[in-house]
């Protein structure tokens, strides 16, 4: 194991190979713009709890949603054309992670692991144009929403929230959308769920995931992309099966 505290002026990580079974690869450091871009360039993303030190994983097993393979539920697809759910995209950054550390849980694992430290790195990050937020909006507040670090043709998701049914599955229908659009590769959902695979993502091996993610890293990405917008179109939800 790697104790990054031991070499405090590097932002370098190990390979991939030198990862535990559990995908537990380094411990410390800090959560500085460069490591923190240089760990996602790399497949490996920050999560541990309040008071231990940080902890960096590079899962065996990846869970990736690749946009065109969405599956949308018929319930989802209702709630998407009936209950007046209207989107944006960086208009509530702060906010959106804010809701996110409250709501506890990342994937199926319980206990609020995004700390103050967390968030004011992530708002850092969207403030130089790397992390990105969709907000979920209902009769003009907020109730859904997601964000997560975007490089190259890659969104890693990092957490979302829902106040209202089906909200935050609204957030992601409307995320697709936008990185089909933008001719996106994927989204990391990082640890596998029941949740998220029944929306379409699906397992690959830390190989497999490697090859998608060096090639997407290295893509450019339209002007267009992540420009702050106060609505977005969820889009015709029979685009996505």
């Amino acid at each position: 194991m790697i104790y990054l505290d031991l070499f405090p002026s590097s932002i370098e990580f190990p390979s991939a190979d030198k990862a535990h079974d559990t995908g537990l690869i380094a411990i410390g450091g800090d959560l500085s713009p460069d490591r923190l871009i240089n760990a996602y360039r790399n497949g490996i993303f920050p999560w541990y709890e309040l008071e231990s030190p940080i902890l960096w994983w590079h899962p065996p097993r990846r869970l990736v949603l690749f946009p065109h393979e969405m599956k949308v539920s018929r319930s989802l697809r209702k709630s998407i054309r009936n209950r007046g759910f209207t989107n944006s995209i960086n208009t509530r950054f702060d906010a959106v992670i804010d809701c996110c550390a409250k709501s506890g849980r990342r994937g199926i694992y319980p206990g609020t692991w995004i700390t103050r430290e967390m968030q004011k790195a992530y708002c850092e990050l969207h403030r130089l144009g790397y992390a990105h937020s969709v907000e979920t909006w209902l009769d003009g507040e907020l109730v859904g929403g997601l964000y997560g670090v975007s490089i190259g043709t890659a969104f890693f998701g990092e957490s979302m929230f829902a106040l209202e049914r089906d909200s935050s599955k609204v957030a992601l229908h409307a995320l697709v959308q936008l990185l089909i659009d933008w001719k996106f590769s994927f989204i990391d959902c990082q640890i596998p769920s029941n949740h998220l695979a029944s929306l379409g993502a699906r397992v690959l091996e830390r190989d497999e995931f490697m090859i998608e993610l060096n090639k997407a890293v290295n893509c450019e990405v339209p002007a267009q992309a992540w420009k702050p917008s106060q609505t977005v179109n969820s889009g015709d939800s029979k685009r996505i099966v």
